[in-house]
């Protein structure tokens, strides 16, 4: 028998090659993901008494034969009449014709829209089907080399199930190499629901008969069939039925090269008004964010589909690991694109909640252990309070703030902590922070001399972090410790006396000015404590958090970016230094003391190196002599 396939154009090759998928190694998925389709309708059959067949052994085999690679299953197979209806139609899909018919099947089907047989058209120059009913109708081979012409005819096959036998074009060699096939199995079908075999592994085992010099049993290799999926995947089952070690392994099944545990998961068992099973893992993120490292992968009834989620899963979530699986996403053809609708919008929310749910329970149940993961969980939730209000408002009950003490307080806890000492004399309360304990030490010590407590901030979202906490929280202010004198940070209604004129103090500032660079560096005269240091550097709050935020993408923030780093060079008035530098009558010696003492300043914020540092060295072993 000869035909054409019913299409619109004969140009529908060339399409398929060219534009259908958007990876040609997708044909694989495909068709491992029809051969699995049949299967699992012959299983529905046989459960709802519409076969009377023994299912026997079900697994899908594939195989390189030559130039051919072969994907053979044992599933319900097609009669003549089905091949016409299902092959020679591009596009009538057997899944949702079948789904149609038996509505209420519990079984899974992959395919809804009858193209997935012709991706293998991207790959081969020939493809057959040799297939048989689990019917008692004749078995039938179906050929076509690429263009609109078929031939089918009867042939002898005993075994139920299909054959599809992809003679492979020359420029898609790559997909008879073993290990390329392998690797497409692993990343597309390793959890599809039923078995398939590609091929054979080796194996250890003792000898029954041979012994080594010791007496003791020889290891010898022996060879059996290669399974490459778990059909029955964590996500897949009950959670009471799992223990933590079972969801560790699982996860490190996911990310063979991810070394470190999850800190928790959440498992997803959701039938209404969608479909939605998965596990949700949270990472140690720790300083870091990488979303492109072990991103969550997007199953559709255990077939890989991407792990491209955006839409499903809110963008702060991105930095979750795991897997999802939902019938109810809708995909276009190609199942690589996911397409916004109802259902996509309802899944992203009701993640969102469960994973609010879950931090929520889990600061409740257990506030010690809640802590001691904080460090982990920080840069996690404040992305996601700075991603979405919602979020904001359920995680404002369970975020910590952590001090440079290592003392973590809810929101509402630390504001009552430092209410009494830290509300400056505009009655704004005023939080300080540090962003590097060791490197910040000076400045940490001065504040807590007065009483006052230092937050650490030190992610790298926590600019953006304290800028919305600003905007959310009235009569608020964080100031890093190192951004004024201790004094100005939190201002008070008391001043200390100056112990320089103003004409003194306009004839000190050039002096300081000329042996400095007022390019980076700008002058600033206060009246401090006499004990407190003669000169030491600060850096504006404003400026240098919105230049910080710049550099890390902030929105309308370019400006900031394109700046130059400014300091303030804080000279205290007070200091006994500071006046001998206005009192010296010997210019040379006057330099030396300020380039001496600016030094310092410099040195103690890690600003001073290369030749700079090395004069400083020079200049100090000199006064020392």
């Amino acid at each position: 028998m000869k035909g054409n396939i019913n299409v619109q154009t004969e140009n529908i090759f060339p399409v398929i090659k060219k534009f259908l998928y958007s990876d040609h190694e997708i044909f694989l998925r495909e068709l491992v993901s029809n051969a699995t389709d049949a299967t699992q309708k012959l299983k529905a059959l046989v459960s709802m008494g519409q076969a009377s067949v023994e299912l026997g052994d079900l697994t899908i085999n594939i195989k390189i034969d030559g130039n051919k690679l072969i994907i053979s299953d044992r599933g319900i197979g097609m009669s003549q009449e089905e091949v016409e209806k299902y092959i020679n139609q591009i596009a009538f899909s057997g899944a949702e014709d079948f789904l149609e018919k038996y509505k209420n099947v519990s079984e899974n089907l992959i395919g809804h829209f009858g193209l997935g047989f012709y991706s293998a058209f991207m790959v081969a120059d020939k493809v057959e089907i040799r297939t048989k009913s689990y019917t008692d109708a004749p078995a039938v081979e179906w050929m076509c080399d690429g263009s609109p012409e078929y031939t089918m005819k009867e042939i002898d096959k005993t075994d139920r199930g299909t054959d599809i036998i992809l003679h492979i074009a020359d420029d898609s060699k790559e997909f008879l190499e073993e290990n390329r096939i392998l690797d497409l199995l692993k990343k597309y079908c390793r959890f599809m629901p039923v078995a398939i075999c590609f091929g054979e592994e080796s194996y250890w085992v003792d000898s029954e008969t041979k012994k080594d010099k010791d007496g003791k049993p020889e290891r010898e290799e022996k060879k059996r069939p290669r399974i490459i999926n778990d059909t029955n995947p964590a996500w897949k089952k009950k959670p009471t039925d799992l223990t933590d070690e079972d969801y560790r392994k699982f996860y490190h099944e996911l990310y063979p090269m991810n070394f470190e545990d999850p800190l928790f998961q959440i498992h997803l068992n959701v039938d209404y008004p969608f479909n939605l099973t998965g596990i949700l893992y949270f990472p140690k993120v720790k300083r870091t964010i990488d979303p492109n490292r072990n991103k969550i992968q997007l199953y559709c009834n255990q077939v890989f589909v991407t792990d491209s989620v955006e839409g499903v899963v809110p963008e702060y979530l991105m930095l979750l690991h795991g897997v999802l699986d939902s019938p109810d996403i809708p995909l276009n053809v190609s199942r690589s694109y996911l397409q916004s609708d109802s259902n996509v919008k309802k899944i992203s929310s009701h993640i969102s909640k469960k994973v609010a749910d879950k931090l929520e329970e889990l600061f409740k149940n257990n506030r010690e252990d809640f802590e001691a993961k904080w460090d982990d969980l920080k840069i996690f939730i404040e992305y996601g309070m700075l991603s979405e209000e919602k979020f904001f408002d359920r995680a404002e009950k369970f975020s910590l703030l952590k001090n440079v003490d290592k003392q973590y307080f809810t929101f509402e806890d630390y504001k009552k902590k430092i209410e009494p000492l830290q509300t400056d004399k505009d009655k704004v309360l005023v939080y300080l922070y540090a962003t590097n304990a060791e490197e910040q030490h000076a400045y940490i010590a001065k504040a807590k001399e007065k009483g006052y407590d230092v937050l650490l901030m030190d992610t790298v979202l926590d600019n953006h972090f304290v800028n919305l906490l600003e905007q959310k929280w009235s009569g608020t202010r964080f100031v890093r410790v190192d951004s004024d004198v201790v004094e100005k940070l939190i201002p008070k209604e008391d001043s200390i006396p100056e112990k320089l004129s103003k004409e003194e103090q306009e004839k000190l500032k050039p002096i300081i000015e000329s042996e400095i660079d007022t390019k980076k560096y700008t002058v600033m005269l206060e009246s401090l404590e006499e004990t407190d240091q003669p000169m030491l550097i600060t850096q504006n709050e404003f400026m240098r958090r919105y230049k910080e935020m710049s550099m890390m993408g902030g929105g309308g923030m370019s400006f900031y970016g394109e700046l130059p780093e400014s300091y303030n060079l804080v000279v205290n008035i007070n200091h006994p230094l500071v006046g001998e530098i206005l009192n010296d009558t010997d210019q040379e010696h006057q330099k030396e003391l300020v380039h001496q003492l600016t030094d310092l300043a410099l040195l103690s914020n890690g600003l001073l190196k290369g030749e700079a540092l090395t004069n400083f060295i020079n200049r100090s072993v000199k006064i020392i002599k």
